[in-house]
């Protein structure tokens, strides 16, 4: 009888502690939940890069670039950002005396309004190129477009299809109001090492422009492979092979192209682009 009293106060005494035990962790966990800093709405970036190629084309004339922005995102889906890069591209070309720096700022709306994992995008994005010097021609580099995108989420394998439309002339390109971007670009998570693959092609289209004969076209197709190392911590590197369709010119035109560096090299030449990104 003693042995069964034991034996019952044994086991209500272990209940309690367990029951105890458990309060001590739930509530340990609480306060560590409470304490946990809720996600920034604020995010930067900076990269550093040994060509800034955009749309297939080289804005830093082949050399070294320094890149950074920051990212306000709302939970309701807003954002708004700022994003530059040192170019050489408008002074290269003897538009401006001096335009050192892209600087991008664009706000828009991003959900998941399909399903999740499927969050669509509608945006405006100005592109400011800060000049010095006599514009020459009266060429203005700067650019607005609007863009509507869909990304998706299929397991490892995450992408988007983009359109942009310019309200604008485009990068300093006459009566190109019109002028239109479309970007398709996937992504595979291996699952190994960190390691993603990336693909992406686009098809830029010039409006408004007259061609002589021989002369090539600035509209053009580009693409990318390549792959993008996660090292964590907001640190990742990048390395990828990328060119574009653009063509020498013909007759009275054969030594140039419809995008040449100063010296007549083909600014959408196919080419490496390696870069190292920290996220904050």
């Amino acid at each position: 009888m003693k042995t069964l009293q034991k034996t019952a106060i044994s086991a209500a005494a272990v209940a309690l502690l367990s029951g105890l035990a458990c309060t001590s962790v739930f509530a340990e966990e609480a306060a560590a939940a409470a304490e946990a800093p809720e996600p920034s709405p604020v995010t930067a970036n900076v990269t550093v890069t040994n060509n800034y190629i955009y749309r297939g084309i080289s804005q830093s004339n082949y050399k070294p670039a320094v890149q950074g922005g920051f990212d306000y995102a709302h939970e309701s889906g807003l954002y708004i950002g700022n994003w530059n890069s040192s170019i050489s591209w408008v002074s290269d070309g003897g538009a401006a005396k001096s335009a050192p720096i892209e600087m991008d700022f664009y706000g828009g709306f991003k959900k998941d309004l399909i399903a999740e994992g499927f969050a669509s995008d509608l945006g405006i994005l100005q592109y400011y190129y800060p000049t010095s010097g006599i514009i020459a021609g009266n060429v203005n580099p700067n650019t607005t477009e609007i863009y509507v995108a869909q990304n998706a989420t299929f397991g490892p394998v995450t992408g988007f299809l983009k359109f942009s439309y310019a309200l604008s002339n485009t990068f300093g390109f006459t009566s190109s109001t019109g002028s239109n971007y479309l970007d398709l670009t996937a992504n595979y998570d291996t699952g190994f090492y960190g390691i993603t693959l990336n693909g992406h092609v686009g098809n830029q289209k010039i409006a408004g422009q007259y061609y002589q004969r021989g002369q090539a076209s600035v509209s053009y197709v580009d693409w990318k492979l390549g792959l993008t190392k996660d090292f964590g911590g907001g640190l990742s590197a990048s390395a990828a092979y990328v060119g574009t369709n653009v063509k020498q010119g013909t007759g009275a035109y054969a030594n140039t192209y419809a995008y040449s560096s100063p010296s007549g090299r083909n600014l959408g030449g196919q080419t490496g682009l390696v870069s190292l990104t920290k996220t904050f």
